[in-house]
């Protein structure tokens, strides 16, 4: 019997007018995004519907709404998988859907988690770049050529899919590697448009300001494993998913990694539920005799 597997997108996938279907169709979701405002103190959807872009793309922003997009879409669905995933942000999510946090313990928590990586991006600037096209160890050791301490470092921050990653840094070294990578024969190296090195030492403020939040979230057992960004693997404890969140901030997404191992455990159905659909992409391009589908 076919095992499913529902994951859940993470920054990057937010667009303005999204969920407005939703939300004007639904009456469960819509219930719950009026919710999410009145936990929130402003209208999220305001921004989710009509924009202006710039503000969207906020993190602060982003991170609630593709949360709130993903976990209302999700609550709508009646889908029981067998276990869950999230990219990034969409690890909240994921914990929401397997029913470890509540959605409202979640959403302040997102929330403050955008804020805290957007004002950790102005205390430590750094920037990130898409790096296509080359294995991923050869990736992590031109990272290591180009740091010069822990003042001038870039280090792999998401394993994507096999020859697709994204490093992160300060921008100094994500240069130099930028140029080593060339060098070497990757085929695209480019910085992308981010307001910090996220999944990177330099978002050590953010993980101080947002560690004793997480320290008395509750957490319950969940009634489906989650795979971990960290760890790429999967777990029920309810402390290590604890600890898992916050050494997330500072480590790579493991997704190429976590997806693997979800294969070999017998994972192969994979539902992605939230806006876009680059989950799909990648779970594509990283395995072999799997069923992809989207909700979004």
């Amino acid at each position: 019997m076919s095992k499913t597997a529902v994951v859940f997108p993470g920054q990057g996938s937010q667009k303005v007018g999204m969920a407005l279907n939703h939300y004007e169709e639904n009456a469960e979701f819509k219930k719950m995004a009026d919710r999410a405002n009145e936990v929130l103190g402003y209208s999220l959807t305001d921004i989710m519907f009509n924009g202006p872009e710039e503000t969207l793309r906020q993190t602060e922003h982003t991170q609630p709404a593709i949360f709130l997009h993903s976990v209302g879409l999700y609550n709508t669905l009646g889908l029981k998988p067998d276990a869950v995933a999230g990219h990034s942000l969409g690890e909240f999510s994921a914990l929401v859907a397997c029913g470890a946090i509540e959605f409202e313990d979640a959403l302040k928590i997102v929330r403050k988690r955008g804020q805290l990586m957007q004002k950790a991006g102005t205390q430590n600037p750094g920037t990130m770049a898409a790096v296509i096209g080359m294995d991923d160890d050869k990736v992590a050791k031109i990272c290591e050529q180009a740091s010069e301490g822990e003042n001038d470092l870039v280090v792999p921050a998401n394993f994507n899919c096999p020859g697709q990653l994204v490093i992160s840094g300060h921008e100094t070294a994500i240069d130099r590697a930028l140029v080593l990578l060339k060098e070497n024969g990757c085929r695209i190296a480019k910085k992308i448009p981010v307001s910090g090195a996220f999944h990177s030492p330099l978002m050590q403020p953010a993980l101080d300001g947002l560690r004793a939040e997480l320290e008395s979230l509750k957490i319950s057992t969940p009634f489906c494993p989650i795979y971990s960004n960290y760890t790429a693997e999967a777990t029920t404890d309810p402390e290590e998913i604890r600890s898992n969140l916050l050494n997330q901030l500072l480590n790579p997404v493991r997704w190429t990694q976590t997806l693997q191992n979800m294969q070999e455990s017998g994972l192969t159905n994979f539902v992605e539920t939230g806006p876009g659909n680059v989950l799909q992409g990648l779970v594509k391009r990283t395995l072999k005799g799997v069923e992809t589908s989207g909700n979004e």
